[in-house]
């Protein structure tokens, strides 16, 4: 039993699962397949902006960015690592690593490896606080951490200028077999003088987005997941769809929605270039305002403004 089995998502997907996915559907011919062709589109970040204090938002990749407000830089599932397997990267991270500005926190959602990568975090070194749900602590010292905050949810800290507080997801966590849900997993609202931001890290649909949206208040910028959806049966309990994640923005009440979690990683079957044509063409269905639409190149800054 995990420490946190009684949060974690219901059903929960194991080997036999696994077994499934990749070996007997792939063998019936019943996966999805990339016809390739699409690249992610990226761009050159806003070196004058970032370093300007300004409060500003970059897509890094994946669940990564790094976000500026009330004077305090945060870099949120920070993941800079190439490496062959799964974390091969398919652009390269939208800031180099070694021309970031210093950093003052490091948020983590879950331990799962495409969010919580030791490697970038030894070379982020101790300066920053690293603040994680609970459980964290251990691997966090383990690389040489030593200003390490611990919440659960619902629970606050203050870094600066912002107030950060950790809030329900729909997942799990492990990263040896046998550490399953023996750390916690979340998302984070982190409010500054300049507005309220959500990141929800990894996350199924749930109905908690309208407790979170109701305790916010305001959500200014809501960073959600459109990708790592396919195939269906398999991810549903832990990752949206981009109707999922527009449904969960609906709920959140927020006042502009930012993709995330697609176009870095080929974790799983659908096409790379199909999350944002599909929020894209929802976004429209749906009559919603086009400025409303964050959904950013590699390594694009956008300026916070309300």
């Amino acid at each position: 039993m995990g420490r946190f089995d009684d949060r974690a998502t219901r059903p929960s997907r194991g080997p036999a699962d696994i077994l499934r996915w990749k070996v007997v559907d792939a063998l019936a011919g019943k996966n999805r397949r990339d016809p390739g062709g699409f690249l992610t589109p990226t761009r050159p970040w806003s070196r004058d902006l970032v370093a300007s204090d300004a409060p500003s938002l970059t897509w890094i990749g994946h669940a990564s960015f790094l976000l500026s407000m009330g004077g305090t830089r945060v870099l949120l599932d920070p993941v800079w690592r190439d490496a062959p397997g799964p974390l091969k990267r398919l652009v390269p991270p939208g800031i180099p690593l070694a021309e970031l500005p210093s950093i003052d926190a490091v948020l983590l959602t879950h331990n799962h490896r495409d969010h919580l990568d030791t490697w970038t975090l030894q070379r982020l070194g101790n300066h920053p606080v690293y603040v994680a749900p609970l459980g964290h602590a251990a691997v966090l010292r383990s690389i040489g951490a030593d200003k390490v905050v611990e919440l659960d949810w619902w629970e606050s800290t203050r870094v600066g200028e912002l107030e950060i507080t950790l809030v329900p997801a729909r997942h799990w966590s492990m990263r040896v077999p046998w550490d399953r849900n023996e750390a916690l997993w979340g998302g984070y609202l982190i409010r500054g003088p300049e507005g309220t931001a959500y990141h929800s890290g990894d996350t199924g649909f749930f109905d908690d987005f309208a407790r979170i949206g109701e305790h916010a208040g305001t959500i200014d910028w809501a960073m959600l997941p459109i990708g790592a959806y396919e195939p269906r049966w398999f991810m549903e309990p832990q990752h949206m769809n981009p109707a999922d994640a527009l449904e969960a923005y609906r709920l959140l009440r927020a006042r502009t929605f930012v993709a995330m979690h697609w176009g870095t990683f080929r974790l799983t079957d659908e096409p790379t270039g199909e999350p944002p044509e599909r929020t894209r063409a929802l976004w429209t269905e749906h009559g919603l305002p086009e400025e409303a639409l964050w959904i950013l190149d590699v390594g694009e800054t956008r300026k916070l403004e309300r």
